[in-house]
């Protein structure tokens, strides 16, 4: 397949670079695009009208069970535990590509080492697979059966709207999902399928992958939400905003026969500045150590505030481009994001989500204890903001005790304000 190669720089397929290759790809999927076109023109504006007069149906979500990490086999597996253990995290993603399946036994080793925590596998297609279908049975039947006493949850495609990621067109990965769903139906019905896993704002492509004539069902619907390119998360694009993206989202579900409601976030993050070639982005989209940081900490609370998000996974816990941890120099140098998320969880740990109010530039997130009268208040500001914290212990965003006043002066940088 020597037109899809790895980039082990940024972790994910390097771009298409022959133009006779790209044109043939298109030309061959000519079909599936007229396809999407007119079921998007049916489809498309009746779920933003449904989304428009039809109040968002919130769910209660548990903080505890909220926030999830990416982790990878290929990086520094040894120091991976110690570093989860520490930021107190419970659910893991774990990426396991159909490329690499000869080595299957590495990674269900590698995931053997976190049985405690709530395992979600992310099933990355390779055009072999995808072309093959008989071998793709084959090949998800051993996966199935090597992680089913670890995890019962499985993410099938990555990026599927990506051609560099193999799918050439939405029906090749409508009949991907197939051979796992069948396969789940006859072999392994307590399992739960993850998909149609479409990456960024291209809600068109969910709904081609949502109303169809398979025999298919997703389970769970898995979402790689970024908004990377608006820079910051309460940015909007086409007029949504974070939230009314996933209420939309959630809008489409619930017209669809073909999926669960429940939306997990799969994968979302931010480029480093002056980390290439490790960022995935070009240095234009690329945010400052700080930025990242606090739009890590912005993006969760806007989910959370949604109150249709059930679970978001940050991608992932160690890359120097984009991730927690910088592993460059063979030492392991936790960036601001990392002690941002620890933090974050730390404060989060039994609260239930009660509001978001937002003035001009200034947001505050309220949250109240489950057990007791305790509240929680997250409030940060776009440009600058004089807050009221008397009688309120004030924790900045990196999980830093600060000097207790009758106002506070906050930015950009999400503070924790306790009862």
């Amino acid at each position: 397949m020597k037109h899809f190669k790895w980039d082990y720089y940024s972790d994910q397929p390097e771009v298409i670079k022959d133009k006779a290759f790209k044109q043939s790809i298109y030309k061959a999927s000519r079909r599936d695009s007229l396809k999407m076109l007119a079921i998007n023109l049916l489809v498309f504006p009746v779920s933003f009208l449904f989304y428009l007069i039809f109040p968002a149906k919130k769910i209660h979500v548990d903080t505890s069970d909220f926030f999830g990490m990416s982790i990878n086999l290929d990086k520094n597996p040894q120091q991976s535990r110690a570093l989860i253990d520490e930021l107190q995290v419970n659910n893991l993603l774990i990426r396991v590509p159909l490329s690499d399946i000869q080595n299957l036994p590495a990674y269900v080793s590698f995931a053997s080492d976190y049985k405690d925590k709530n395992l979600l596998v992310n099933i990355l297609q390779d055009r072999r697979h995808i072309e093959d279908l008989a071998l793709l049975k084959q090949s998800l039947e051993q996966i199935f059966e090597a992680f089913s006493p670890l995890t019962k949850r499985f993410q099938i495609g990555n990026a599927i709207n990506r051609k560099k990621w193999g799918f050439f067109s939405m029906d090749e990965y409508l009949a991907f999902f197939k051979v796992a769903h069948d396969l789940k139906k006859q072999r392994f019905p307590e399992l739960l399928l993850l998909g149609s896993s479409i990456i960024d704002f291209e809600y068109y492509f969910t709904i081609r992958t949502l109303f169809n004539r398979y025999k298919i069902y997703f389970d769970q619907c898995s979402s790689l939400l970024y908004v990377d390119r608006r820079g910051a998360p309460e940015n909007p694009q086409m007029g949504l905003n974070l939230i009314g993206k996933l209420q939309f989202l959630q809008s489409i579900l619930r017209l669809s026969p073909k999926s669960g409601k429940q939306i997990i976030i799969t994968e979302t993050n931010w480029p480093i500045s002056h980390t290439a070639p490790y960022a995935p982005t070009s240095e234009k989209e690329c945010v400052s150590l700080d930025d990242h940081a606090s739009f890590l900490v912005r993006y969760y609370l806007l989910a959370l505030a949604s109150g249709v998000a059930r679970q978001v996974y940050w991608h992932q816990l160690i890359a120097p481009g984009y991730g927690l941890i910088d592993n460059r120099e063979g030492e392991l140098i936790r960036y601001p994001a990392f002690f941002a998320f620890k933090n974050m969880l730390q404060q989060l740990q039994h609260m239930s989500f009660v509001s978001i109010n937002k003035h001009s530039d200034y947001y505050s997130v309220l949250f109240q204890h489950n057990n007791s009268e305790r509240t929680l208040k997250v409030c940060w500001s776009l440009d600058s903001a004089v807050i009221n914290t008397q009688n309120r212990q004030i924790i900045s965003r990196d999980g830093k005790r600060l000097k207790a006043a009758n106002t506070t002066r906050i930015g950009h940088a999400p503070v924790y304000l306790l009862t």
